[in-house]
């Protein structure tokens, strides 16, 4: 059958999907078939390939499926088969301007409408699943769109939220650039010393934060060529926040962009180091050692040097992406593992597919950037053997690319189909 022959079912279902009703309860089993598929763990393309859906989850994946009584064949034709894309590094409360004011002017219930479009936005895009990284001064509102998605209310990726980050007075995202009489509110946090850190983390998660996101590192300066950035959390600090989130099975991660304060973050244990502009011998030592992902953000940086408001912005802007390009290549020589992060927010919603595009520009190979994104994505949100993968039993979260993103990761920016949980929201 044709794609254009798609059952009224099918059509039924996607047309919920998209309008935010609940779920559709599927009992006929859907086989997908297109010219290509993503074998994303042996880095290969299989021709043609054929997954075989039931209910939520894969049954069968390959050249080739069985086709059971009263199966709906769904032909995608000339397009590649993958999983969902996972961005590991997201702001949903944000959007372009947010640099700004917004976090000032903006409602918590008006940026949670805007963070609800903007899940909306990235489903569409392919990414099916997403670890946001703060609310910037939203609270636990991500926790109310993460359970509107989980309960059918909205459509959107899968998430892993953090309610809102950590950081202390004067940090990275306290509101100093303001007048002090006003007591313009941080988009984070504070918490100042451990007592404070384990207190801060108990109550983001009684909110019902899945993780904990902490501010390590900034204000970033660029002066002469040379990188530095102050670090806000000892070592001991950070390892007490990673041992108190270990407690009840969760993690930290941080915003980390240079040293010292990336050394603290590998020293402790946290489950990522996002941005990662700068990393000492020692830093990328221990993160290949203990396996911490680098998460490093290009799209944001690009956005920026591309947007400044000043020619002197922009050129600053460019100088930390240039230097952040030739340190990816060191840590790409030195082994240390790469998760996809676009930092979306301050950029639009639903380009994020960018991010893949600008890892492979600056040194790693299309199927690297891919496992990266897919293997290792899966595995800092915790959904290791659930998603990521196209093989039976894990969740049918399947998207169709035009192209072959194992010769042209660019194909990840040209997504014509989106399944998540085995019901369609994009064809």
């Amino acid at each position: 059958m044709s794609a254009k022959f798609v059952s009224q079912s099918l059509i039924l279902g996607l047309a919920a999907a998209c309008l935010g009703g609940a779920q559709v309860t599927r009992t006929r089993p859907i086989l997908l078939h297109a010219a290509r598929m993503l074998d994303v763990a042996n880095g290969r393309i299989v021709t043609p390939g054929e997954v075989l859906i039931q209910g939520e989850r894969i049954a069968e994946a390959g050249q080739k499926v069985s086709r059971p009584a009263g199966v709906e064949i769904v032909d995608l034709g000339d397009t590649t088969l993958m999983p969902g894309l996972i961005d590991a590094h997201v702001h949903l409360f944000l959007h372009p301007g947010a640099e700004d004011l917004q976090t000032v002017e903006e409602s918590v219930p008006e940026r949670t409408i805007t963070a609800v479009l903007a899940a909306r936005a990235d489903l569409m895009a392919g990414f099916t699943a997403e670890r946001d990284m703060g609310t910037e001064g939203a609270g636990s509102a991500d926790s109310a769109v993460r359970n509107a998605i989980d309960q059918g209310l909205v459509p959107g990726p899968r998430l892993r939220v953090s309610g809102n980050a950590v950081d202390i007075l004067g940090g990275h995202e306290d509101a100093i650039r303001f007048n002090p009489a006003q007591h313009v509110l941080s988009n984070a946090t504070y918490a100042n010393s451990v007592d404070q850190i384990i207190e801060v983390i108990r109550e983001q998660f009684k909110e019902g934060a899945d993780f904990i996101k902490m501010y390590e590192t900034g204000p970033d300066s660029l002066k002469d060529g040379k990188f530095t950035t102050p670090y806000q959390y000892s070592e001991a600090q950070l390892e007490a926040a990673v041992h108190e989130t270990a407690r009840v099975g969760k993690h930290v991660a941080v915003h980390a962009t240079g040293e010292p304060g990336t050394l603290y973050a590998a020293q402790a244990g946290v489950a990522s180091i996002d941005h990662a502009d700068q990393l000492s011998d020692e830093t990328m030592r221990l993160m290949r050692e203990k396996q911490i992902p680098a998460v490093p953000t290009f799209t944001i940086m690009e956005y920026f040097a591309e947007h400044a408001g000043s020619p002197e912005r922009a050129s600053y802007m460019r100088g930390l992406l240039e230097l952040k390009q030739r340190d990816f290549k060191k840590q790409l020589a030195a082994g240390v593992p790469m998760a996809v992060g676009s930092d979306v927010g301050p950029f639009p919603h639903g380009t994020q597919g960018r991010e893949l595009v600008l890892m492979v520009q600056n040194g790693m190979t299309p199927v690297q950037a891919l496992q990266a994104d897919l293997l290792t994505g899966a595995k800092l949100l915790g959904w290791e053997g659930q998603i990521g993968e196209l093989k039976a039993g894990d969740l049918a979260d399947v998207i169709a690319v035009s192209g072959d993103p194992t010769r042209d990761i660019a194909a990840v920016q040209r997504v014509s189909f989106v399944m998540k949980g085995g019901v369609v929201y994009k064809h």
